[in-house]
């Protein structure tokens, strides 16, 4: 039973850990790869086939191709406009795909015991992905409201999702929960956002895992909850593990273990 995560660059992918970590749950062998994308996913998805593959997690920079080569699409891969799991379907009937991104949030956010119901949220960010947890979130009962450096881009969420786009001239301290899916948290850089913002809020979420400077920054301000996304990485990738075998992995075990790693 061979799976694997497609990507470039993967070599950091933890991916392999934790779908190892299921499958001990499910008491099961399986192969889980890395497989570096050096040319086109199409090409390696095909030597994948052929080499008896069955399912995969795709990460950067192959999220939008993998949109593009899928078969069937999940509801909520289509209104993100990319793919990050698929699943080989029966009879070369091709590649179903999903999009796990969001509703692995969701789930982190509920294990959290952080309802999502009427919840305002705070979306920093309106790249790849934000377009995956907007649709999950919604469909959870929250109301979000977008913000973006570059207003047009946040302006084209907003009307794609039915969403409110809002400057960050605009933020008030009126929001529950405030999520980055900038790419700030990457390069330590910390955003232009009032410290009562934070404070008011009962949850600040980074999607990137570790102390980055958007955890730093809600800690400071006081924020009540502090979370990074090793939570939402975990249960997306349990999503994708029930996709493929129909085991519902148990998460918490897992991101204890990864968190001591």
């Amino acid at each position: 039973m061979l799976y694997a995560v497609f990507g470039n660059p993967i070599e950091h992918s933890r991916s392999p850990t934790i779908h190892q970590l299921f499958a001990r749950q499910e008491k099961v062998d399986l192969i889980y790869e890395k497989r570096l994308v050096t040319h086109t996913l199409a090409q390696a998805l095909h030597d994948f086939e052929n080499d008896g593959g069955l399912g995969a997690n795709v990460t950067v920079p192959c999220k939008t191709e993998a949109f593009e080569l899928s078969s069937q699409l999940s509801e909520r891969a289509r209104m993100a406009g990319a793919v990050n799991t698929l699943f080989r379907l029966p009879e070369n009937q091709g590649w179903y795909g999903d999009n796990t991104d969001g509703i692995g949030l969701v789930r982190d956010i509920q294990r959290l015991g952080v309802s999502l119901h009427d919840a305002r949220i705070l979306l920093l960010g309106a790249g790849g992905a934000a377009r995956g947890i907007i649709y999950p979130l919604k469909e959870a009962g929250a109301h979000i409201s977008i913000a973006n450096r570059t207003f047009s881009k946040a302006q084209e969420l907003s009307d794609w999702f039915n969403i409110q786009a809002i400057e960050f001239s605009d933020i008030t301290p009126s929001f529950d929960m405030i999520i980055n899916s900038t790419s700030a948290s990457l390069n330590q850089q910390t955003l232009p956002i009032d410290n009562q913002v934070f404070a008011n809020a009962v949850l600040a979420y980074d999607l990137v895992y570790g102390d980055t400077a958007f955890i730093q920054q809600a800690k400071q301000a006081k924020t009540a909850l502090c979370v990074d996304g090793l939570g939402m990485l975990v249960a997306q990738a349990a999503t994708s593990y029930a996709l493929w075998r129909g085991f519902e992995p148990d998460i918490e075990p897992v991101l204890e273990t990864l968190k001591k790693s």
